[in-house]
């Protein structure tokens, strides 16, 4: 399997998605935001951080950098591409995700470990965790409080399109969703960080599933 690691200005886990996905056999190859073409790859990761420092949105500028076209063309083609955290809040901007990232619901910036439910294992990038598994996985956001319209959820939750959900809801998000798929799911944006929990040496391998169920796909 091959994959891409999108840089931004700003990003600063790009560093970090790549290991992961060289430690898990992803042959992975940083791309500049400024490139216009995406090398030919299974798999394209917008890595978490800062983008343009978050200004007017978290994510709207770098939603119109010129390699975005090339990731939404590798995803409508149904390339996989995995979004974290400002990759999520990336992916809802360009629209290949539904949704929108707002500003946390106590207004703090909130890093720390909490606990998800696998709430589809069935996905390309969820296959390996068991139904309704508890998993361990570090979140580190200010702007994670997901939202979006109440026909949207419905059809959402109807075509199964929750990937995770937390346990106790540490930002506000509506019905407590934690990452979500698109509707071919091939894409999947999360606000915790997988990465961050994928070697022993951090402190747990909860996040690692992702990466080994993509590599299997």
């Amino acid at each position: 399997m091959k994959s891409a690691v999108i840089v931004f200005p700003g990003s600063n886990c790009d560093r970090d998605g790549y290991s992961v996905l060289q430690a898990t056999g992803c042959a992975p190859t940083m791309v500049w935001h400024r490139d216009a073409t995406l090398p030919k790859v299974d798999l394209v990761y917008v890595p978490g951080g800062f983008s343009y420092g978050d200004y007017l949105r978290s994510g709207a500028m770098a939603a119109k950098s010129p390699i975005m076209q090339e990731v939404i063309k590798h995803a409508d083609a149904g390339g996989y591409v995995l979004g974290v955290c400002n990759g999520f809040q990336i992916l809802t901007e360009a629209g290949l995700l539904p949704g929108v990232l707002l500003r946390n619901a106590g207004l703090k910036f909130v890093c720390k470990d909490v606990n998800l439910k696998v709430r589809n294992h069935s996905s390309v990038f969820t296959r390996r965790y068991k139904a309704e598994q508890t998993i361990t996985v570090p979140i580190a956001h200010h702007d994670g409080n997901y939202f979006t319209d109440a026909d949207t959820l419905r059809r959402m939750q109807d075509n199964e399109q929750i990937a995770f959900t937390y346990e106790q809801n540490p930002n506000g998000s509506l019905a407590d969703i934690a990452g979500v798929l698109n509707e071919k799911k091939n894409v999947l944006g999360m606000m915790p960080h997988p990465e961050r929990c994928s070697e022993a040496l951090l402190g747990g391998m909860d996040g690692r599933t992702v990466f080994e169920s993509l590599l299997a796909a």
